[in-house]
């Protein structure tokens, strides 16, 4: 009879979206006890230089799959394996909230599978980050009774009758991974009659020092930002409570062209291959 293998605990933390003061008391708690930490591209190296433990590995898994740099899910999945029979504490530590467009689901069935102990830890999703450090409430008493966080990476992922409905709501919508189709969520809502009244903003870096604003109505779109490239990550907000930013922002724009998140250097032990270019692996 064989004997079920003894793993570790994994914990999937949440860095928040950036500022690395929103990431919780309970994720920096357990950075400090990891024995490794698997970390998205989207974490705030300061997070990593302050909170992991300093004996602790760093493993570089971020994806950036539109510039050809992706470590594969599947991969993902089997270090998380590998190493929670190594380590008492795994910690995977995802960008902004790790239930909000991650995937978590994908990480959740393996440690199942392997009945791997793990725990959940919740943060501050991007879109909450982004709006309050823009000055945008995402709800607001006549403007908006509701949020829908949504996603549009590419084209097949919103069906026609959703895009009328999307016109036609009242409530704020908040789109993930898409400043690159940009043109075609404008093209859409506005095509099926979009409230004039209601703007658009694209916030690039949200939180971070770097962060920057774009605002115009939908239907301006095409002069104001068509073709402009946003840097990632860029979150768009689309409703009538955009036009408070211009009342209650309180953090400057600035106007470097940097790119806030970047992999953890000046501690990098070794590199593993990745499937299109390498895998940064680096001690606290």
């Amino acid at each position: 009879m064989s004997r079920q293998p003894t793993y570790g605990k994994v914990i999937l933390a949440s860095a928040g979206p950036g500022d690395p003061e929103l990431v919780t008391v309970k994720t920096a708690r357990w950075l400090a006890q990891a024995d490794i930490v698997l970390t998205d591209r989207l974490v705030s190296p300061e997070i990593l230089s302050t909170y992991v433990n300093p004996q602790a590995e760093i493993v570089y898994v971020g994806k950036q799959c539109r510039r050809g740099v992706s470590t594969p899910q599947a991969t993902i999945n089997e270090l998380l394996v590998t190493y929670a029979l190594k380590y008492k504490t795994v910690v995977r530590l995802k960008g902004g909230d790790t239930s909000i467009f991650s995937n978590v689901l994908d990480e959740l069935e393996t440690l199942v599978q392997h009945q791997i102990p793990y725990e959940i830890v919740p943060g501050v999703t991007a879109a909450l980050g982004a709006a309050a450090y823009a000055g945008i409430p995402l709800t607001a008493r006549g403007l908006s009774v509701g949020v829908r966080l949504l996603t549009y990476y590419k084209s097949d992922i919103v069906a026609k009758e959703t895009w009328q409905e999307l016109a036609q709501t009242d409530d704020t919508l908040v789109f993930y991974m898409s400043g690159e189709t940009l043109a075609t969520v404008v093209e859409q809502l506005t095509s099926f009659g979009i409230d004039a009244t209601k703007k658009l903003a694209v916030i690039e870096q949200a939180t971070t020092p770097l962060q920057q604003i774009h605002t115009c109505s939908l239907y301006d779109y095409a002069a104001e930002l068509q073709g402009k490239t946003f840097r990632s990550p860029s979150l768009v907000i689309i409703g009538k409570v955009v036009a408070l930013h211009e009342r209650f922002a309180w953090l400057p724009d600035t106007v470097s062209t940097e790119h806030y998140f970047q992999p953890l250097t000046g501690r990098l032990t070794q590199l593993a291959e990745n499937t299109t270019k390498k895998r940064h692996v680096s001690r606290a």
